[in-house]
């Protein structure tokens, strides 16, 4: 059906209810609603037409994207994917309320994201437009859970999206919500503003991971229950380093000591963990937070927490709704089984979020439509290339990984697909500032500022997308950055091939491409002033 043949008649019969404005929200242009029902980190820049982590709304196939721990360009799969949803929608919105065929698609979503994981229906999933608005939802169910307003524990504190030292302490993160609300930054948000703690995982020389993280949350835990607290401790799998903290021997040890009394949500938001472990989350009563843009590439932001069905209980507890939250979820956010809670919740349709889940969902089902052999094979292929790269560069050094805690549950993940790394210029490491600008340098054509061989110009000219620097407190009290190259869903999907020979060209041509960012990397280090400010 193609969207300009409805006729006006049409819409105003189906829009009965309240419901035209929303129908008539759907025939906005595809890149406006893309970018549309989120916060500010989606706005587009008013030349550039990209957001701060340098995606347009549109496929850019020209970019070499490798920054999928912050964000990707939307593939042209994903964008046909949204578009048709969009279509199918407008035409189901012809024969029922548009807020009727709209909730129904969401669960329809749910049960497509259940069944990519292999997750059993037993578990709910609740959308949002971003990692940091589901941390929100965790805090809000956690007080039902838990009976009590708990303290949340941050473990990897200094690794996670910079908007959890807000919502940890239920405070908004920015100054507009993904409704469109506008809001102080920082501050409480009424009925459900809290306390925190934050537990960094870098050790004292700024560059490794410390070796006391699971006694530290044990202490944290068993300092916030002696003053009668409830705890929410939040953990890591995987950090802006690829890192997980605490231990399963911890976790183990937590479940046994303090039962009822901590819940747990795995941050997972960037999804670099086996369908497995997931599932062994879920199986032991944790919450868990997952996004569609990160390892698999769909456009930013879709956020989601999956619940187990033993937590969803709890929601016959609650009494009271904070009052600042209803501005953090619309009814269609939450399962259609949660009817109590859903009737307190405004009917108000994101289409923005639901369209970029949409185009999330096309990147999860392609990369598991991958055979699992080729996904693991490949994985470690290109991490062994991108160590070999980073350690073989005199401007690169590398952070070096955890001590090894991989098991049968990471699957294709007991190889990194994050690698860090801090910028040296003249042996000595570069300053934030200049991390920065070579971040962003990496972005944009530089040929007219690179002056070398043709073959220099030509590795200048191309863009490259990496992750967005970590800042890194030094114990001189100097800090500095680490870049990130990454290995996401769309670079193994667009690399398998049932022809074993051309696979293997495909997994060349990719490690052949991180080489040449590399090179860039070093031409703008080796130009101080061809690097932008």
């Amino acid at each position: 059906m193609s969207i300009g043949a409805s006729r006006p008649s049409d819409i105003e019969r189906a829009s009965e209810g309240g419901s035209r404005h929303r129908l008539r929200d759907l025939f906005t242009p595809l890149d406006t609603l893309l970018v549309s029902g989120g916060d500010l980190r989606l706005a587009l820049g008013p030349h550039d037409r990209v957001n701060a982590y340098g995606c347009g709304a549109s496929p850019e196939p020209e970019i070499w994207n490798f920054a999928s721990s912050t964000a990707s360009p939307i593939s042209q799969a994903a964008y046909d994917r949204a578009a048709l949803a969009r279509e199918e929608l407008v035409h189901k919105s012809l024969f029922d309320d548009v807020e009727i065929a709209f909730d129904r698609r969401c669960e329809d979503m749910r049960d497509e994201l259940r069944g990519h994981f292999q997750l059993p229906p037993r578990v709910d999933v609740v959308f949002s437009a971003s990692g940091t608005d589901s941390q929100l939802h965790a805090l809000f169910l956690a007080r039902a859970v838990l009976g009590a307003p708990p303290l949340t524990i941050v473990v990897g504190a200094d690794q996670t999206g910079t908007g959890t030292v807000h919502t940890a302490r239920g405070h908004h993160f920015s100054t507009m919500t993904a409704s469109g609300i506008a809001v102080r930054k920082d501050a409480a948000i009424a009925g459900l503003a809290g306390d925190s703690s934050a537990i960094p995982l870098l050790d004292a020389s700024g560059r490794s991971m410390r070796i006391d993280a699971d006694a530290e949350v044990m202490r944290a835990i068993e300092s916030s229950l002696a003053q009668g607290r409830r705890v929410l401790l939040h953990i890591m799998d995987s950090s802006k380093l690829g890192w997980r903290a605490p231990s399963a021997a911890c976790l183990d040890e937590i479940a046994q000591r303090w039962p009822r009394k901590v819940q747990v949500v795995v941050d997972a938001c960037q999804a670099r963990l086996g369908r497995r472990r997931l599932r062994s989350y879920l199986d032991r009563g944790y919450m868990v937070l997952i996004t569609g843009s990160k390892f698999f590439g769909g456009p930013a932001f879709s956020g989601a927490l999956l619940m187990p069905k033993g937590l969803s209980r709890a929601l016959d507890r609650i009494e009271g709704i904070a009052p600042g939250f209803f501005d953090y979820a619309g009814r269609c956010d939450w399962p259609m089984a949660w009817t109590a809670l859903r009737s307190r919740f405004e009917r108000r349709p994101n289409f923005g979020q639901w369209l970029r889940w949409e185009a999330a969902l096309a990147e999860i089902g392609g990369y598991y439509a991958v055979p699992g052999a080729f996904r693991t094979r490949t994985l470690a292929e290109l991490a062994s290339g991108i160590e070999s790269m980073i350690a073989l560069s005199p401007s690169l050094r590398a952070i070096p990984a955890p001590a090894d805690t991989a098991g049968p549950d990471d699957e294709e993940f007991a190889q990194r697909s994050i690698f860090p790394f801090t910028l040296l210029r003249d042996g000595k490491p570069a300053s934030i500032a200049d991390t920065s600008a070579v971040h962003r340098a990496l972005a944009r054509d530089m040929n007219d500022a690179i002056s070398g061989s043709p073959a220099d110009r030509q590795v200048a000219a191309q863009r490259y997308l990496v992750g967005q620097p970590v800042r890194l407190e030094q114990p001189d009290g100097v800090s500095h950055a680490a870049l990130r190259l990454c290995v996401g869903a769309r670079l193994l999907t667009d690399a398998w091939s049932p022809d074993g020979a051309q696979a293997q060209r495909n997994v060349q041509h990719i490690l052949d491409r991180i080489a040449h960012a590399l090179v860039k990397i070093e031409l703008l280090l080796d130009r101080t002033a061809a690097v932008p400010a």
